[in-house]
């Protein structure tokens, strides 16, 4: 039966939407690897415009973006298997067969960080600068990388009859959950899942969050609010994200996705962080004034 996907409420029908999108020498590629490529090319290009517009050297940004790439990967790869150790223990040939399936985003970006930390201090950069003017690229990255959940019909939620309800093919999707199975809609003989489209709700989420920041990009007041209102929004967003989805990685046998306490406690962190730095800096412009007046 041909690949489809089937937005009932919206009237919208897809068909013949195959995970591969081309074969070449016998391999297979992967519309996911395209769209997550594409993604990274696009934030890319914004990145270096913004970098531009703040007189930063763009092949700085060219050259962390390589090397932070490949440390990314990685990085999302080892959380992932990490929160699914229960499987790997017992398949450890898997463990690097990303081809098959299965990186976390929030590994992907613990990675990039902690390389670009690296990169500036070899480099002799401001971080939180640098952090800044990366921001851009992770939201695009995240906002046209989630739908290559979409193709890969991977990252949903559970049953839903809603605006957005959207149907796959119940034989062509894996892992489903007991209580979407017990929902499975039958159309003319053809079963159907019915969920929510959580990558969607991620990506017109991550929208809101760029709009904003790019909004306010030219009015910030210290260097890193923009890194840390990334992590307020996206981490508000994930952690009702999570909620519905029905494949979230789990802290060890409990019911509790690792992703909403993680997000949680970013945006905790982040908005104690955005307090104390808008506080020294407005005691440093203050004892500014001061010193002005005493003169």
């Amino acid at each position: 039966m041909a690949p489809e996907i089937w937005f009932v409420n919206l009237g919208i029908k897809i068909n013949n939407l195959d995970r591969v999108a081309f074969n070449i020498f016998g391999i297979d590629v992967y519309w996911y690897g395209i769209i997550i490529a594409c993604g990274m090319i696009l934030g890319l290009l914004v990145t270096l415009k913004e970098a531009k517009r703040t007189g930063q050297n763009t092949d700085f940004y060219i050259d962390t973006v390589i090397i932070s790439t490949i440390i990314s990967i990685l990085f999302a790869r080892l959380y992932y298997v990490i929160f699914s150790w229960d499987y790997y223990k017992n398949h450890l040939n898997e463990i690097f067969s990303i081809r098959n399936g299965g990186i976390a985003i929030y590994g992907a970006i613990i990675g990039a960080i902690l390389s670009a930390i690296i990169i500036c201090k070899i480099k002799k950069q401001r971080f939180l600068k640098v952090a800044d003017t990366f921001t851009f690229a992770f939201l695009i990255g995240q906002i046209i990388g989630r739908w290559g959940n979409f193709v890969n019909r991977e990252a949903f939620g559970g049953y839903t009859d809603s605006l957005f309800a959207m149907r796959y093919l119940k034989e062509q999707v894996s892992n489903i959950p007991q209580d979407v199975l017990d929902k499975v809609v039958n159309v003319n003989g053809i079963e159907y899942i019915q969920v929510h489209p959580t990558f969607l709700y991620e990506s017109l989420w991550n929208i809101v969050v760029l709009i904003i920041l790019y909004t306010f990009r030219k009015h910030k007041k210290f260097d890193g609010q923009l890194m840390a209102m990334y992590f307020i929004g996206y981490g508000l967003g994930r952690f009702w994200i999570e909620g519905m989805r029905t494949d979230s990685l789990m802290i060890g046998s409990t019911n509790i996705p690792v992703s909403q306490v993680l997000s949680i406690i970013l945006v905790i962190v982040f908005i104690i962080y955005i307090f104390i730095n808008i506080n020294n800096t407005k005691k440093n412009k203050d004892s500014l004034l001061e010193g002005a007046e005493e003169k």
